[in-house]
């Protein structure tokens, strides 16, 4: 199978096997009007099977949003067909706007509009805790 390079874009390296489309959702990355390429379960010396992402666009990803649902990816910004940076996401300590609480009695449920914001409550495993009403996230 071939997969062609990208001249402007972006590689998504070593996201866990079969969590590509988690990845896009979360990114919020629409396939059916993106110019991208899966590879799905492919081989990976330091996990055993990862996913790559390709993705034609020279609009930046949320690094916090990949930090939190693919936390080992790593991140080739791609311009002039060359590798120009590499960016390793980590766990953010807050995440705005990316989940929603679970809490049918939360604020953010009653009253439209207000940001879903979330912060970290532990690190391994990873949690995370609505600001307003302390409910663990449901992930």
């Amino acid at each position: 199978m071939e997969v062609t390079s990208i001249n402007n874009g972006i590689i998504i390296d070593h996201v866990p096997a079969g969590q590509s489309l988690k990845v896009l959702e979360y990114l919020r990355i629409d396939p059916t009007d993106t110019r991208l390429a899966l590879i799905m379960n492919t081989t990976s010396d330091r996990f055993g099977s990862k996913d790559i992402i390709k993705i034609e666009t020279r609009h930046p990803v949320n690094v916090d949003v990949l930090g939190f649902v693919a936390g080992q990816a790593t991140i080739d910004v791609v311009r002039g067909g060359r590798i120009v940076d590499k960016i390793t996401p980590t766990l953010p300590e807050h995440i705005v706007n990316v989940i929603t609480c679970g809490n049918p009695r939360c604020v953010t449920t009653s009253e439209p509009g207000l940001d879903q914001m979330f912060h970290l409550a532990r690190r391994d495993p990873p949690e995370f805790r609505c600001d307003y009403c302390d409910e663990k996230a449901n992930i």
